[in-house]
This record gives C-alpha cells, sequence and structure tokens, in this order.
C-alpha cells in the first residue's frame, strides 16, 4: 500500500507509473485520496480542540464548585455536555473518513519500477534471458496428460471424482518424482542460506491483507466461511506475515525464508485447452523464497534471486526464459516481477513456472514491518518473493522433454531423490 505522504510529495510520479500500469481512473482516485486525507486531517484537529476545550472546562468548573459559584458552573457543565456530544459525532466521523482512506489506498497498485516497459498484456513483456536446447521428441510424442495416463502416475478423473477438476491425484512414481522435486528445491534453497519454515496453510483476514491479496478482487482465494480463514494461494502470505508488526534492526537484514507448502487457487475463468492436465489446477504443490531486505540492497537481492532460479533450472537441463513484465501485466502488489518460463516441447508452447519479485516497501506498509535505521529512525523494509519452484508445470515439462520411446527418463540429478532413473 502507498503511503498518503509519498501520494501526496510524489502525485506527478504517482499518476505517471498508474498510467504505465493501465490503471483506469487513476487521477479520480489519487484526488479522493488526498481529498479524504485532507478531511481526516481536519476532523483530527476539530476532535482534539474539543476536547481540549472540554478538558479546559472541567478543571474551571471543579474550581468555580470549589468557591461556590453553582450558577457559573453549571452553565459551564452544559457547555462541556455539548462538547462532548460533538466530540462524539466527531469521533465517529474520523473512524469513517480513515475507513474511508483505507479503501481508496486498497485500490491503488504498486508504482512500476523505472525498468518496467509499457505494455497492456503478456504479449508485450519483454525477454531478456535464454537459456537452453530444445530437445528434439520422437515421432509419437506426448503431452503431459496423455503420458500422465500412460505411464498411470496422474489420475485426473480420480481427482474429479473425490473433489473436483483441478484436484490431480498422483500415483506411484508420479508421487515419489512429486516429492523429489520438493525436496531438491528446497535442500536447494537451504544450501544458498534461506531458512526452511514451515507454515499454516490456513490465514486470518489480516494476512492476507497484509501481502495484498486482501481486498480479493479476481475471487481467487478460497474462504473458510465458518471460520472466516482464508487457504492461501502461495506460502508468501504466511511467511511474510510472520513479521507483521515487527520492527527490526539493521542488523537482522538481510532475512532469507523459504517454505513448501500446497497452495489454492480458485482459478476463476479459466478454460479451455491452455489449461488442461498440470497447466493450471486449484490445488498444487510450490516452493517459495521470501526476503526481508534494506531498502538499499533490494534490488541487487532480487538480481540474486534470478540467478538462484536460473540455477536450479540448469542443473535440471530444461530450455527456459526470463521476461520483464510489462506495466499492463505486473501483478498489484509488484514494483518489478521477472516471470520464468520453460519450453513444452509436446505442447509447442512457454509454460510459466516461476515469478521473482520485488514489492519494495508496498506490502512493509501494510504489514508495518519497519526497521531502526542508523539514525535511530523508523523505516519501512522491503519485501521480495519467488516461486522457487511451482510444481505443476515444471512437472509438465519435464514429463514432456524427458519422454523417450521407452519411458521418461529422470533428469541426473533428481536421481538420488527420487530412486529412479526412468518411469516406464
Amino acid at each position: 500500500m502507498l503511503q498518503v505522504a509519498f501520494i501526496r510529495e510524489n502525485k506527478e510520479t504517482v499518476l505517471k507509473g498508474l498510467t504505465k500500469r493501465n490503471f483506469a481512473d487513476a487521477e479520480i482516485t489519487i484526488n479522493k485520496v488526498l481529498i479524504t486525507d485532507e478531511n481526516r486531517k481536519s476532523t483530527q484537529t476539530e476532535l482534539d480542540n474539543a476536547l481540549a476545550e472540554a478538558n479546559k472546562l472541567s478543571k474551571e468548573i471543579g474550581i468555580l464548585y470549589k468557591n461556590g459559584e453553582v450558577q457559573k458552573a453549571n452553565i459551564l457543565k452544559e457547555k462541556t455536555g455539548q462538547l462532548k456530544e460533538q466530540s462524539k459525532e466527531l469521533t465517529e466521523k474520523l473512524s469513517q473518513t480513515a475507513t474511508d482512506l483505507q479503501e481508496f489506498l486498497y485500490q491503488i497498485p504498486n508504482i512500476p519500477h523505472d525498468s518496467v516497459p509499457l505494455g497492456n498484456n503478456e504479449d508485450d513483456n519483454e525477454t531478456i534471458f535464454e537459456e537452453g536446447t530444445i530437445p528434439t521428441l520422437h515421432e509419437g510424442a506426448l503431452p503431459h496428460w496423455e503420458l500422465a495416463k500412460k505411464y498411470n502416475i496422474i489420475d485426473f478423473e480420480l481427482g474429479t471424482k473425490i473433489t473436483g477438476a483441478g484436484f490431480p491425484v498422483y500415483k506411484g512414481k508420479g508421487a515419489r518424482l512429486q516429492r523429489a522435486l520438493i525436496n531438491y528445491f528446497l535442500d536447494k534453497n537451504t544450501a544458498a542460506g534461506y531458512t526452511e519454515m514451515q507454515v499454516p496453510y490456513l490465514v486470518n483476514e489480516a494476512s492476507g491483507i497484509g501481502t495484498g491479496n486482501l481486498p480479493d478482487k479476481e475471487g481467487q482465494m478460497y474462504l473458510c466461511g465458518v471460520d472466516n480463514l482464508y487457504l492461501i494461494p502461495t506460502a508468501e502470505i504466511p511467511v511474510t506475515n510472520i513479521y507483521r508488526d515487527v520492527l527490526l534492526k539493521e542488523t537482522d537484514f538481510p532475512i532469507c525464508n523459504t517454505a513448501y507448502t500446497p497452495c489454492f487457487r480458485r482459478e476463476a475463468g479459466s478454460y479451455g485447452a491452455h489449461v488442461r492436465g498440470l497447466n493450471r489446477l486449484h490445488q498444487f504443490d510450490k516452493v517459495e523464497i521470501v526476503r526481508l531486505e534494506l531498502p538499499t540492497n533490494s534490488y541487487k537481492a532480487l538480481d540474486g534471486m534470478v540467478e538462484h532460479v536460473k540455477g536450479i533450472l540448469q542443473e535440471l537441463k530444461m530450455p527456459y526464459r526470463i521476461l520483464r513484465l510489462c506495466g499492463g501485466d505486473l501483478g498489484f502488489t509488484s514494483a518489478l516481477t521477472y516471470d520464468f518460463e520453460l519450453f513444452s516441447t509436446a505442447q509447442k508452447r512457454w509454460l510459466e513456472i516461476s515469478s521473482v519479485s520485488n514489492f519494495e516497501t508496498f506490502q512493509a506498509n501494510r504489514l508495518k514491518l519497519r526497521f531502526k535505521n542508523s539514525d535511530g529512525k523508523s523505516e519501512l523494509a522491503h519485501t521480495l518473493n519467488g516461486s522457487s519452484l511451482a510444481l505443476p508445470r515444471v512437472l509438465a515439462g519435464l514429463l514432456e522433454n524427458y519422454q523417450t520411446p521407452e519411458g521418461i527418463k529422470i533428469p541426473k540429478v533428481l536421481v538420488p531423490y527420487c530412486g529412479f532413473e526412468m518411469i516406464n
């Protein structure tokens, strides 16, 4: 969430950034924020004056009663009653104005970094790196959903029977390969200095608001209505909220955490051939990395996270590319995002497998996540996160790109984790 002071002092910069995002009614929304904040401040001043006046009169009333001047005291007492009623009305007005201001601020996305390219959608994203050789598959090569059925490693129909579409059941070597990928990703992350965490899969509303996932405009989060808890769409939410309402020291940074969790997304409105099989699910597994950084180091840290994910894909020996997302495709909370995509040879298309993002102070402001700087002043930290990695499309690409007429080879780096070299 942007700070009101920042908006007021940098109005033209904010409007320029929102224009890059194609944010509708940017100027109207920004003006609402500024006007509402002015109303909040003037109401607060009125309230403070009324309370101060009431407090002053109360002291005078005490002196008058003490001196036996009852009539004068009663006149002032009537006036304090009016001030109390006025204060009550001003308190209610102040509360409503603060709520309105918060709601307006919740509508405003983060300001893009200067390096974010202009664009309307994913077609305008900028490819900044590409590596790996796209394999030539044998005649009759299959997409992963056919391979899953052929080798009985993932059962989509059984998942539909148990729950519904988008909840697959992994079986036999499919389940073991899934577990192998999770352990491999976690080991790579912890070796790079990330502390492994186990976190809840359900979060409260305050946690969702803290990371910018709530208010949920797209309706992507599953709500457990009886308890008002949300199933997490990513481990980013519980891991980042560990530090909600925390005051850190400069020496605490960097803070680097990793966590494996299942993730739950409604994916409303997603239909068609492009979401077949593992391409888009309602429940899937993901290993996440989360960093808290000093503002002066966050973009260097972002580059390091990108290099870390590159290293994993290089070991898996899968063709991939890195995109810098344009303003129109940038996530609501992000200032700069790099997407990783691997090439699915059987589907002849790129599949997104990771997003690595810097949120700057946007989440920290919602979380009240601050640190004491060298001058002893309180300052907002920067938060970052990345998929390292999301399993479904990694598994889809692995099955398709490593298939042979004899079966599916397992990447050499994963063999010690799963205990077999071939699925056949």
